[in-house]
């Protein structure tokens, strides 16, 4: 049995900057870039154009934003730098994450796949939290798949990482309306909005019997006359 997991909110719990325009800003000065006096409401605008579902990472969103204010920052690397040190925080490890994830591990491949527009930050905040690295098979974030939850392309690419089809995942989460879209595409969704991460273990372990059971009753013994 397949797990995922969601990380901000679920697994871990991270500072946000108060402002992030403000943080932004204030990351990019320090490094010599330009800021322009609007940059609040130009940091607020939408800038790329981009599919339903798709992830926009933040820091192309960054070089859009400058470029309508009339400043040059195509594939500037300040703007990169700036961007993941305006949202690198301490993070501190939720309560029944280690324990959640280990139960899910005992049980197959387990991964994480996080909502998350700043390159390297989902791996930062597992470096930097209590949880094993090593325990998870795959780590998918939506900056690096192209796609947000709950758009489908972003739960397969989880499931293909971890080598199941999409209606075969388990995804444990804190945002119903994001994690909770693998219900719509046939997987099993563990709201932790309805389940206390401390409860996850047990969840999992209903949840392994309950396929145990279907795959009993869809597959009798060689010989049964009740086929």
């Amino acid at each position: 049995m397949a797990v995922s997991f969601d990380l901000f909110g679920t697994l871990v719990a991270a500072e946000r900057p108060a402002s992030p325009a403000r943080a932004v800003a204030r990351e990019l000065a320090e490094r010599g870039g330009s800021v322009p006096d609007d940059w609040p409401a130009a940091y607020a605008e939408p800038h790329v154009d981009a599919p339903e579902g798709a992830e926009i990472a933040l820091p192309e969103h960054v070089r859009a934003a400058l470029a309508s204010r009339g400043v040059d920052a195509t594939e500037d690397v300040v703007v990169r730098e700036a961007v993941v040190a305006a949202f690198d925080r301490p993070v501190r490890t939720r309560s029944g994450a280690v324990a959640a994830v280990d139960a899910a591990a005992e049980r197959g491949p387990v991964g994480v796949l996080s909502n998350c527009s700043v390159p390297g930050l989902v791996e930062r905040a597992l470096d930097r939290s209590a949880l094993d690295p090593a325990v998870f098979d795959a780590v998918v974030a939506s900056v690096d798949c192209g796609w947000r939850k709950p758009d489908r392309r972003a739960f397969a690419a989880i499931a293909d990482e971890l080598d199941v089809g999409v209606e075969a995942l388990v995804h444990v989460g804190d945002d119903s309306r994001t994690d909770g879209g693998i219900e719509r595409l046939g997987g099993t969704a563990i709201p932790l909005d309805d389940v206390p991460l401390s409860a996850v273990p047990e969840r999992l372990d209903a949840e392994a019997g309950r396929r145990d059971a279907e795959t009993e009753r869809s597959d009798p013994e060689e010989g049964s006359p009740c086929r």
